[in-house]
């Protein structure tokens, strides 16, 4: 098959969050299975043409993408995803992509992913290349199946293409007021009366794609079903309800060729389960940089994430108190909300020998604090899938979560499993969201590392899962194969 994997974000050439790893990983695996694969995303203002060895398409020239009637000339630079003969076309428009944040609140956020849309679809006519699949990933591509089926039907080349459009994260939606109509040509049809691209009276992008994809999928089994309640769908349960004999859940993988703490390049020692005894110089080198004391006695908790609520930061917030108490260091690495960002920093300064903070993105400290703590704190308020309790399991670096979404699916609390006769476990999780729930499976994991015994059989358990993109990739094939199916 001939996919086009449409994303936001691709890493090394963009990045806020695991969807950059997935749109990195996925089609790389996908391309392993014998399929074409052609990736898309935009050329913010952090891709470095020379770097990354963009060549910029001459032939193509400008593209004269249309919004609210005014032509935009687009241009394209193609390149290769890292470590693959996979192609990558990066669309380049300054005046939307060139800023500060990737994503922002800007009045014309809309405009920049209608143009991203068009630009793409335009783009694989110029090339001349008729994809099976057009693989969408969360609200930024999500006009794209409603377009292919409706504003571009007139071209033969899509007649046959089907589209899958993939929820990452469906607390953004790309909500925008009815204005987005006319930008995008949408027809009005398409939002009165309560219809396909209609939420809560704005124009809903991720909606958009729902309605018109042949076939969605979530990133975890889980948050499938979260989805499914107002609980967890942030309003949208009613329309996956009805789409839900299309609606599917596949975990994501992890590139072990990146996250493998025998042949990770960005750590001081690389180690393995024969040899975990050297993942300690590692955190004696973490603890080093931040200044902190070093003590075998004391184990580090690391954070590696956005600081929001949905991440459990407001339970972190209120527990702070008590968490304080209790003998152990953190190490954290983030940015988001500006409350939560002063919090550590306070927190930090005022206790230097018990914390540090990082405010910010680094890739290379990220590696270093999943192959340094002891345990990883990911208390998440609802959580897709998570990759960095994966990273945890595979570095030996035993993860506290709460039992949610992908979580729930790739984390086995010890305690639970030995309740069940079984010795599997390898984290702790808590279920109700609350402070108690967090500082027992907290108290849990302290306890439990002053048991080597155990401790070492919790790390073994975790070490040898194994979450590569192979099983998941696979399962992608098979949706692939539904959503043409659905489409014919």
């Amino acid at each position: 098959m001939k996919i086009a994997f449409v994303s936001s974000e691709v890493f090394p050439f963009s990045k806020t969050g695991g969807l950059a790893d997935i749109s990195s990983s996925l089609p790389k695996e996908i391309a392993k299975l014998g399929h074409e694969v052609i990736v898309f995303s935009p050329k913010y203002y952090t891709v470095d043409e020379k770097k990354y060895n963009l060549e910029f398409q001459d032939w193509i020239g400008a593209m004269p993408i249309r919004i609210s009637e005014k032509i935009n000339n687009v241009y394209v630079h193609k390149g290769f995803l890292q470590n693959s003969n996979v192609q990558i076309y990066i669309i380049d428009f300054p005046p939307f992509f060139h800023r500060e944040l990737y994503y922002t609140n800007d009045i014309d956020e809309a405009d920049r992913f209608i143009l991203f849309s068009k630009a793409v679809i335009e783009l694989i006519q110029r090339i001349n290349w008729k994809p099976d699949i057009i693989h969408c990933n969360d609200w930024q591509t999500g006009l794209i199946p409603l377009l292919i089926k409706d504003n571009y039907n007139w071209d033969k080349l899509f007649h046959q293409t089907a589209t899958v459009f993939t929820i990452h994260n469906i607390g953004y939606q790309g909500k925008f007021g009815i204005e987005t109509l006319g930008k995008a040509e949408i027809r009005k049809d398409y939002f009165y009366n309560f219809a396909e691209v209609e939420h809560a009276g704005d124009v809903n992008f991720m909606k958009a794609g729902i309605s018109f994809a042949d076939v969605i999928n979530t990133v975890s089994e889980t948050y499938s079903k979260e989805l499914l309640t107002k609980e967890f769908s942030h309003g949208l349960d009613y329309i996956l309800q009805y789409r839900s004999h299309d609606f599917y859940g596949i975990l994501n993988g992890v590139d072990y060729e990146i996250w493998n703490p025998e042949t990770d390049k960005l750590l001081k020692q690389n180690y393995n389960f024969e040899t975990i005894e050297k993942k300690i110089e590692n955190k004696k080198e973490l603890l080093k940089q931040f200044n902190l004391p070093f003590s075998p006695d004391v184990p580090v908790i690391g954070i590696v994430s956005r600081m929001a609520i949905q991440k459990g930061f407001d339970l972190i917030a209120n527990s702070l108190d008590y968490l304080s108490k209790l003998n152990f260091q953190w190490i954290v690495l983030g940015n988001g909300e500006k409350y939560y960002e002063e919090m550590f920093q306070s927190f930090s300064n005022f206790r230097p020998d018990k914390a540090a903070c990082y405010i910010g993105y680094n890739d290379e400290l990220s590696h270093l604090i999943e192959a340094s703590a002891d345990m990883f704190l990911m208390p998440s308020h609802y959580e897709p899938c998570g990759l960095n309790q994966i990273y945890s399991l595979k570095y030996g670096t035993v993860p506290i979560v709460r039992k949610t979404g992908g979580l729930a699916d790739t984390v086995q609390d010890w305690d639970e499993m030995k309740n069940l006769g079984k010795e599997t476990g390898d984290g702790f999780s808590f279920n109700d969201y609350n402070g108690f729930g967090l500082t027992d499976a907290v108290e849990r994991a302290i306890g439990y590392f002053h048991d080597k015994k155990v401790w070492n059989k919790i790390i073994a358990n975790g070490m040898k899962r194994n979450y590569s993109w192979t099983f998941s990739a696979e399962k992608y094939i098979e949706l692939y194969q539904k959503a043409k199916s659905n489409r014919s």
